[in-house]
């Protein structure tokens, strides 16, 4: 028996969605940690990032990254980018267009930060940017805080580092898997148009 999303348009936006909201709180969850792709002239990087909101009223999804982060630099000179999502159990692939927004010191960030663990606030406390070389193997952190040998408050030195991309979907591209045959559909979400793609 195929799945209601099998042939319907709606119901695969629902599924997916569905799907988007429970990888922000879901560690187990495949779509968590989607590819994210940017690029600006002959400059193309790509790199796992972790979900950090899925608003499906505004048709955004959320990240953190280091403002020093060259993704950060590639973003400000060219705001489109795409991320992939797979999940392997449910055999569905998303490709979705986005326009980035990077956020440092500002409302967004206040409001993603006060959220942010003790333990994840110290990939913000590096003295040197992300990407750095090294002479030897690094996390980049002095040992005190490798042992999260820190208070909270010593962690808000890390705030002005500490960066949120706000993705604005412009359209998404659904793939399934099935043995009784592949269904493919697009969703552009500029122009609210709906269609079916042969998979």
């Amino acid at each position: 028996m195929q799945p209601a999303y099998y042939e319907n348009l709606e119901e695969i936006q629902n599924k997916y969605w569905s799907m988007l909201d429970d990888a922000v709180t879901n560690r187990g969850s495949s779509f968590r940690i989607p590819v994210f792709i940017c690029a600006h002239q002959d400059e193309v990087d790509g790199r796992i990032v972790v979900l950090r909101k899925s608003d499906r009223a505004n048709n955004i999804l959320q990240f953190h990254t280091d403002l020093r982060s060259p993704k950060v630099d590639i973003l400000k000179k060219n705001k489109n980018a795409s991320l992939v999502f797979y999940d392997k159990e449910e055999k569905i692939q998303l490709r979705v267009k986005v326009e980035c927004e990077v956020n440092n010191k500002n409302s967004t960030t206040k409001e993603s930060w006060k959220k942010t663990q003790h333990i994840s606030r110290r990939c913000y406390l590096t003295d040197s940017p992300p990407g750095t070389i090294s002479g030897n193997p690094t996390s980049g952190m002095i040992s005190k805080l490798e042992d999260f040998d820190y208070t909270m408050k010593q962690s808000e030195d890390g705030y002005k580092n500490f960066t949120v991309i706000k993705c604005k979907i412009k359209s998404i591209e659904w793939l399934y898997l099935a043995a009784k045959g592949h269904r493919r559909a697009k969703f552009d979400l500029v122009n609210k148009k709906e269609s079916w793609l042969v998979p």
